[in-house]
């Protein structure tokens, strides 16, 4: 386990101890990691061994080089391609450090002034777009994002374009929701396109968490197989963790070989896959997706706001406060 991640998850479990005054108090043991710092993060790290006095590592990263009340330029790394469509951009953090960002958050982005083209719209204002990054929080030196160009999308565009070495102005972190740790018995998420990041995000912190008791499962509609963004990854969650993750995927355009659901996500798929909303609060339905889907599946977001709920869920009796839209 890297010192940052290490950090990290002590970062959490003070974040909890606070929040929850009746948190359990840790077990004794004789190799105690002992973390002191203030507010934001922690000054120092000691670690004490049977017959040896304390050993001082290197200073624990107290914020993230993200800020989340003005643009930060942040040059591209490097740029993998995925797919016909998409491609994943590696952008450089400072002095190798992690962006810390919380689970489940978002950053803004928008060209850098430092860029020849800026990027703006008809008004002469620049073009600002939300994105969730899809490296861990404690991913030292790197902060990734899955992006998949539009034709009608000008940031997605713009992003295509850069080259490594040029920047990008990010801002953030925005948290959407924040996750706790088994706060649900069930997770249901539904997503469609790029909108599969959030999830990825969650996914990705919840899952390896070793007292996780959280059961997720996911329906990811895409317009065919090709498209399906991070199919890689989610199998290989589902066998690494098969008691607590499952990932239903489905297409419009089935090829001759595709064995898995063809059409949009429909009452049917929900009702098989997704926990019912009779589990009340133990249950919690996640949708991130392009505006139609969105809408027809849980009502239309009012801006930044969630929106009255309607649709596919409210028809299979799910309220307000089970279901969040990213």
């Amino acid at each position: 386990m890297s010192f940052v991640r290490a950090s990290f998850r002590a970062r959490t479990i003070v974040a909890n101890a606070r929040r929850y005054s009746t948190a359990p108090e840790a077990k004794k043991s004789s190799n105690l990691p002992l973390y002191l710092g203030g507010a934001v993060g922690l000054g120092a790290y000691l670690y004490l061994e049977k017959g040896q006095g304390p050993k001082v590592a290197k200073k624990v990263q107290e914020k993230s080089p993200l800020d989340p009340e003005k643009f930060v330029d942040f040059k591209l790394k490097k740029v993998e391609p995925y797919n016909h469509n998409t491609a994943k951009y590696v952008f450089e953090l400072p002095e190798n450090q992690a962006s810390l960002l919380p689970v489940a958050s978002c950053v803004i982005v928008k060209s850098s002034e430092s860029h020849p083209a800026q990027l703006v719209d008809a008004k002469g204002k620049p073009v600002i777009r939300p994105y969730t990054p899809i490296s861990p929080a404690d991913q030292e030196g790197e902060l990734t994002f899955l992006i998949k160009r539009y034709d009608e999308g000008k940031m997605s565009q713009y992003i295509h374009g850069l080259k490594p070495g040029e920047s990008l102005a990010i801002k953030g972190p925005i948290m959407k929701f924040p996750y706790k740790k088994n706060e649900f018995d069930e997770v249901g998420m539904i997503a469609g396109g790029s909108g599969i990041t959030p999830m990825y995000q969650i996914l990705e912190h919840a899952l390896k968490e070793k007292d996780n008791k959280t059961k997720f499962t996911l329906i990811f509609a895409n317009v065919t197989p090709k498209d399906i963004l991070l199919k890689e990854e989610f199998d290989s969650l589902k066998k690494k963790y098969p008691d607590t993750f499952n990932v239903v995927y489905t297409v419009d355009k089935a090829e001759p070989d595709w064995k898995g659901p063809v059409g949009y996500v429909n009452k049917d798929l929900v009702q098989q896959h997704i926990a019912p909303a009779s589990l009340g609060e133990k249950v919690k339905i996640f949708i991130c997706g392009p505006p139609g889907q969105v809408a027809a599946l849980a009502g239309k977001k009012d801006g930044m706001k969630q929106g009255e709920l309607s649709g596919l869920l409210k028809e299979l009796g799910y309220k307000e406060d089970q279901v969040f839209k990213f």
